[in-house]
């Protein structure tokens, strides 16, 4: 059997998706994601199980304690998100008179940067974290809310011309991930979706060493199946464990 490369893979992707009518591939924040060095080994083995239960938390544990807890210390860092904000503008040609949803906001910095560029921007934000929320920035602070990504989200039909979620809907099991892609769909015109996956097995166990809030471990070829069947038809990046 002949082994596709991950450039053939994502071809490959590219393809079904256009084939069901679905968004883009994009490149949006995986940069980001590049930048950060992780040692996989040694968060398998330090009392995983124990971690992953205080990450699911998500208190200040998760935040803002020891990094085997989660981030280990999330604080907004000047012109860190800035590459994402401007390519969510250009890509989606927000304005000063446009409108976003940031599903599991965490602690908006995201939407804090992009008001930094678009001041006038109508931004809004929900998380299930009250440490997260508690900690945005105080301009953002008025315009978010507490509320489950699968849940009936507060906002009419086609509300945002944007609905983006970046690290959140695997933290979900597959019932609820099907609820949480139908309300996306139903409160934006356009959306965007960032989450983590795995082209080969090494990506797969650098995943499951690394993760402790995952819920749901599927390759891009499941996750792109997932989408169509679920009806999402947003824009989609995925980042991977090297």
């Amino acid at each position: 059997m002949v082994s596709l490369s991950n450039d053939a893979r994502y071809a490959r992707y590219q393809r079904t998706a256009w084939s069901l009518k679905m968004g883009e591939l994009v490149n949006i924040v995986t940069p980001l994601h590049l930048a950060t060095s992780r040692d996989y080994l040694e968060r398998m083995m330090d009392s995983k199980v124990e971690c992953m239960k205080v990450a699911k938390r998500y208190d200040h544990e998760y935040w803002d304690g020891e990094r085997r807890f989660g981030y280990g210390g999330y604080r907004y860092i000047p012109g860190r998100w800035k590459p994402v904000a401007e390519a969510l503008i250009d890509r989606y040609k927000l304005g000063n008179d446009s409108s976003i949803l940031d599903i599991g906001c965490g602690k908006a910095f995201l939407l804090y940067e992009l008001l930094k560029i678009l001041p006038d921007l109508s931004v809004s934000g929900i998380d299930i974290s009250s440490h997260g929320l508690a900690a945005a920035p105080e301009i953002v602070a008025p315009f978010l809310q507490s509320y489950r990504a699968q849940d009936k989200l507060p906002f009419g039909g086609n509300q945002f011309d944007l609905v983006i979620s970046l690290g959140t809907f695997h933290n979900l099991r597959l019932f609820e991930l099907k609820a949480a892609l139908r309300e996306k769909e139903r409160v934006g015109r356009a959306g965007y979706l960032m989450l983590e996956s795995y082209r080969n097995e090494r990506e797969l166990f650098n995943l499951q060493c690394w993760g402790l809030t995952a819920e749901s471990f599927l390759d891009v070829e499941e996750w792109v199946w997932l989408y169509q069947h679920f009806g999402y038809t947003g824009d989609y990046e995925f980042i991977f464990f090297e």
